[in-house]
């Protein structure tokens, strides 16, 4: 797809007339505006399927744009300006290294180039949107976006949407694949070329993580995540509480002390008769409503910094079926609104 170059417009509004000592509440209020998102969204796609078993999701990126992520984004009143998609090294051409990590160098310097493009996008203002590839790339976006709030003495919360935890470790993952490890990576754990891109560590505190609709653990990854004190949605309890109590404490927990938060969608987390074409589907995920309504939900917190979708698996999709409905929720976690 041709890459749009447009200039981002930006709204000024007039200085209000400085008084010596402002008072608590617009105090409180120019503090929430500072960290409130713009409408400029950059968008990068990493075609990467080297984190996972199964081959296709290097194929992801290209499919959202075909399902017009662009032209509805701009539908809504966003600037989108497309950064193009960061190179990745076929497993043809790469090797596989250390067999507790696959890939894990090639995966490394593709998640950096991704940090270092969506750090200068959040410092612009802009919010990025990550279109996977594996969930692997989601050490790169959370990074980027981690590395310019630390800057500023501050730190972001982070939404984890998917079937499976994502925190295994080399010593505990069965396979070695890098996408079962992403969130362990984040959160501190794993090997040091993952853990430390960026050059600091961890990117985000478990104190403001939350994990939505898990259904799918390896037995040595279950101790990690009970260990961390992140904080975890099964698909139980989605089931007794409802979604919308979900993601009230799930929204709670990112944005309380932090400058906002990241939002990160495997589309796996959803239930494959909704999203069949990802790469490790697994069955009673969250339904249509339920993942919008998160979304939705997310859109009105105004604390949204990022996000990414991921594990979008064109082969394995039926007539673009499920990168369509990704679109859709990108649209619904940037305020597109029933009503």
């Amino acid at each position: 797809m041709k890459t749009s170059q447009k200039t981002s417009q930006k709204s000024r509004q007039k200085s209000p007339r400085r008084s010596a000592a402002p008072p608590v509440r617009a105090r409180a209020a120019k503090a929430a505006a500072a960290h409130e998102p713009g409408h400029e969204v950059d968008l990068f796609g990493v075609p990467m399927d080297l984190g996972g078993a199964r081959r296709g999701t290097d194929m992801g990126p290209s499919a959202i744009r075909i399902a017009g992520i662009e032209e509805k984004l701009e539908h809504l009143g966003y600037d989108v300006v497309d950064g193009g998609d960061i190179h990745v090294e076929s497993r043809e051409t790469t090797k596989v290294g250390d067999a507790t990590a696959r890939y894990s160098r090639e995966i490394a310097r593709c998640c950096d180039q991704l940090r270092r493009k969506v750090h200068a996008s959040v410092a612009k203002g802009h919010r990025p949107v990550v279109l996977g590839g594996d969930h692997s790339v989601a050490m790169g976006s959370v990074a980027g976006v981690a590395e310019h709030f630390r800057s500023r003495g501050e730190s972001i919360g982070l939404i984890w949407v998917d079937a499976h935890g994502d925190m295994n470790s080399p010593a505990t993952s069965p396979t070695g694949n890098v996408h079962g490890m992403p969130l362990g990576v984040l959160l501190g754990y794993g090997t040091s070329e993952l853990v430390k891109l960026g050059g600091f560590a961890p990117k985000v505190k478990p104190e403001h993580t939350a994990l939505i609709g898990i259904r799918d653990l390896d037995s040595g990854e279950k101790d990690l995540i009970k260990k961390s004190g992140a904080l975890v949605f099964t698909m139980k309890e989605v089931d007794q509480f409802g979604m919308s109590e979900v993601a009230r404490r799930a929204l709670e927990r990112v944005t309380y002390g932090t400058a906002g938060f990241h939002l990160s969608v495997d589309l796996d987390g959803v239930d494959p008769m909704v999203a069949p074409g990802v790469a490790t589907a697994v069955n009673g995920g969250l339904n249509f409503r339920e993942t919008h309504l998160l979304m939705e939900l997310a859109a009105d917190s105004k604390k949204m910094l990022s996000m990414d979708v991921v594990e979008l698996n064109p082969v394995l999709d039926t007539r673009n079926r499920t990168a369509e409905f990704a679109v859709g929720l990108v649209l619904s976690a940037f305020g597109r609104r029933i009503l």
